[in-house]
């Protein structure tokens, strides 16, 4: 699998990385997820992207891969360890034991990438938390430090200068961050990771989802792609390589539950960007129909 720079980090990642999102929060097993893992590494990919917040996502990476820990780049980050209705971002000390903990159930003593997960501007402009983050990163509990998230309040993290990376939504129902924050990030050397490429493929169900992903389902009801109405392996694929055709995305995070996926998605991810009639149509579309309130999915 190809691998790129991830921006002035120098890190070598390879252009698809797994989400750990589904496997926390769909109840993955380690022998699952030592499957699904141990072959997608076996493919070629190398990074693992995680967070405290997906349930036991941590512990289960830890249990299956971290004896191959020279084998990938592994990324987590911080902030909702007593959920999104309590972040941690007004106490330090929760911060810190934070990242202590995921550090355990990694079963490592450091982190390649740490990211703060969503928080405001308001927040960043305080300063305390970025200095938590800087602090982690000269302790050697991580090699590098980024921001995870979207619209205004990842413009202004981009903006602080304090940060490595961005990872942020990037798909062909997610496109406002390619217009400026994407361009914004690599003009200050940040590398971009894209979450969220498949956009929950959304298109794949014929009832309106009641969860958070609906905006997604809405979007491409009114998009209306002509490569949609294909197969559902086909659409996926024009959907993954839009997002890796994207100027600036190094990596895009894909989480699924099924081994044979990965091997699925590194064939996808072989053949290339898409071709540039078919990234200009997508994107032409995309500034036909979508609204201004079509922000990013946090």
């Amino acid at each position: 699998m190809e691998k790129h720079k991830l921006g002035k980090t120098g890190l070598e990642v390879s252009v698809l990385g797994f989400g750990g999102a589904e496997v926390g929060f769909r109840g993955g097993t380690r022998a699952s997820v030592g499957a699904l893992l141990n072959g997608a590494l076996d493919a070629g990919l190398n990074v693992i992207d995680t967070a405290e917040c997906y349930m036991t996502s941590e512990d289960l990476i830890g249990q299956t891969v971290a004896h191959r820990r020279r084998d990938y780049v592994l990324f987590s980050k911080c902030g909702h360890s007593h959920g999104y209705d309590d972040p941690d971002w007004n106490d330090v000390k929760r911060l810190q034991a934070s990242l202590d903990r995921s550090l355990q159930r990694l079963r490592t003593d450091h982190l390649d990438l740490f990211q703060l997960h969503s928080c405001t501007a308001e927040i960043l402009q305080r300063g305390d938390v970025i200095d938590f983050m800087r602090k982690a990163r000269d302790a050697g509990k991580t090699r590098f430090i980024g921001y995870s998230g979207d619209n205004a309040d990842a413009l202004c993290a981009v903006a602080t200068g304090a940060f490595d990376t961005l990872q942020t939504s990037v798909s062909i129902t997610d496109q406002q961050s390619i217009e400026r924050l994407v361009p914004e990030a690599v003009k200050r050397g940040m590398g971009v990771i894209a979450k969220r490429p498949l956009a929950n493929v959304m298109w794949a169900e014929k009832d309106r989802p009641d969860a958070y992903y609906v905006d997604y389902w809405e979007r491409l009801k009114a998009l209306k792609y002509d490569f949609l109405r294909g197969p559902v392996g086909d659409a996926v694929a024009i959907a993954l390589r839009f997002t890796l055709s994207v100027p600036g995305v190094s990596v895009a995070i894909v989480g699924t539950q099924r081994p044979g996926r990965w091997q699925e998605n590194a064939r996808i991810a072989d053949q290339g960007p898409l071709d540039q009639a078919r990234y200009d149509a997508i994107r032409q579309r995309w500034n036909e129909i979508a609204p201004p309130d079509w922000i990013g999915q946090v």
